[in-house]
């Protein structure tokens, strides 16, 4: 296609979510009548932010429909470079400065930088979190998964999200510290989600705190090894990937509360023997 297609105007939205809905919904409508063969005519149309649909409102034919004629009394504006360097150095970080800031100072992926600077909401969001860690890919990675597959499947912006920076903080402070396992830790977000507590609070009241002690871990695994003794045998021929088996059944005997970390060691240690 050359040149540009039939105009469209847009009216009645209040937010950049809305722009950007009614543009998604305006180019699909638009290629449907394009790829069925008819025209795409030239109006002003409303979003209905309801039905997520945008409705004719009036039709225009030619530019002297808009009324359209110059003004007598308006001077030259003359704009000096001084004033739009004094202007340009007030701007905030633009998104894709952001986006590279982010990929340098906190050696994120693209992938992770572009979608944690599509809001500015979401990007203060994260670097609250990420100075507070100290860990900024551990954040990344909850925000891109747990926090941003809840925020879809409610259809909530991030600002009305019941999970402050600090609170999701204080989770993930306790799984850096092996308080509780990254897979209780998830769990325990997921009620933080709905009813609104601390990760502390959660943990305490549901007795989650992770298993670190080495004896108390030694002597589940030797339970274990116990009562799967072809499967030990299999391991000592060879078969290493059984591993991950005994690691599942020391889990599920502990309902996921043994430290995972020390569950690989002293397995390894103890079926050298």
């Amino acid at each position: 296609m050359k040149g540009f297609g039939t105009r469209t105007e847009l009216k009645n939205m209040n937010s950049f979510k809305h722009v950007q809905k009614a543009l998604e919904y305006e180019i699909k409508r638009q290629l449907d009548i394009l790829e069925s063969g008819q025209e795409v005519i030239q109006e002003t149309r409303l979003w209905n932010e309801n039905e997520g649909k945008t409705y004719p409102m009036r039709s225009k034919e030619e530019s002297h429909d808009y009324r359209y004629f110059p003004e007598p009394d308006l001077l030259p504006l003359v704009i000096d470079q001084e004033w739009l360097d004094a202007i340009r150095d007030r701007l905030p970080e633009l998104p894709d400065e952001k986006m590279k800031r982010f990929m340098d100072q906190y050696g994120l992926p693209k992938y992770d930088s572009e979608v944690l600077t599509s809001s500015i909401e979401l990007t203060d969001y994260f670097e609250l979190c990420a100075r507070e860690t100290g860990d900024a890919k551990m954040v990344s990675n909850w925000i891109m998964s747990e926090l941003l597959r809840e925020l879809k499947g409610d259809d909530r912006e991030i600002e009305d999200y019941p999970v402050s920076p600090s609170a999701l903080t204080e989770l993930l402070k306790m799984i850096k510290d092996e308080t509780i396992s990254g897979k209780i830790g998830k769990d325990v977000f997921k009620e933080m989600y709905r009813e609104g507590r601390s990760a502390r609070a959660i943990v305490k009241d549901k007795g989650l705190i992770q298993i670190s002690d080495e004896a108390e871990i030694s002597a589940i695994i030797e339970q274990v090894l116990k009562g799967n003794p072809e499967q030990v045998a299999k391991y000592k021929e060879g078969k290493e990937q059984l591993l991950g088996f005994f690691v599942g059944q020391v889990m599920k005997k502990t309902k996921g509360k043994a430290n995972p970390r020390l569950v690989n060691e002293i397995l390894k240690r103890i079926l050298k023997k």
